[in-house]
């Protein structure tokens, strides 16, 4: 996966965020504040109007940048959260031009942590997490049975999916969700379902890679 791949990867989850986002603030009016997807696409968006200036970097540099603006620019918990989430991947990939498959699992290892020290979740409490972890779990397993990265990514954007839609019959533990109890129950996690798109878009990007 090469310093190329990485700025097309956030080009195409800008996208994909853009194309979806009335559908995550619809997931999100039913058990929060009905803006996920607005803040999302803003996020992206911003973060496309920062790739120019650091187009020649390091892809660490290309993520602490993407995370940064997201902490800017992104409202509500997502920001943070989102934002953590790359800046650690981007520590995790400090001057380096290119990542293999080992470099992934170690990116997404930190930044998934990010959002665990940030958020204090836990999995099961129908958040970004439950799509998280099973995505990890599958890239570490792919990666440690020697798979390319990017059939590695597909064995993880599908562990995300099944754990976007396993969030639907959890009850929220966490977030402005949380205050519904039991009425949360039947409606799938909008962080959740944005962390899937992202992984998704990558896992297709790369997948002819060898």
């Amino acid at each position: 996966m090469t310093r190329d791949d990485v700025l097309a990867c956030l080009r195409d989850i800008a996208g994909v965020l853009a194309e979806n986002k009335d559908y995550l603030t619809e997931l999100d009016a039913a058990i929060g504040d009905a803006d996920h997807g607005v803040n999302m696409d803003r996020g992206f968006q911003a973060v496309l109007g920062k790739l120019p200036a650091v187009q020649d970097k390091d892809i660490g540099t290309i993520l602490k940048t993407a995370g940064m603006t997201l902490v800017s620019t992104v409202g509500g918990a997502a920001g943070p959260l989102y934002g953590t989430f790359f800046l650690r991947m981007g520590t995790a990939a400090a001057n380096k031009m290119e990542l293999d498959g080992g470099d992934l699992v170690a990116m997404l290892e930190a930044g998934v942590q990010g959002i665990i020290d940030r958020g204090k979740a836990a999995p099961g409490e129908k958040t970004m997490l439950d799509a998280l972890l099973p995505a990890l779990a599958a890239l570490r397993s792919a990666v440690a049975e020697g798979l390319a990265p990017g059939e590695a990514l597909q064995r993880a954007a599908a562990a995300a999916g099944e754990g976007m839609r396993a969030t639907i019959p959890m009850v929220a533990r966490k977030g402005r969700a949380s205050y519904l109890g039991e009425r949360s129950v039947g409606h799938q996690d909008p962080g959740a379902t944005s962390s899937y798109l992202m992984l998704k878009v990558v896992a297709q990007r790369l997948a002819t890679k060898p």
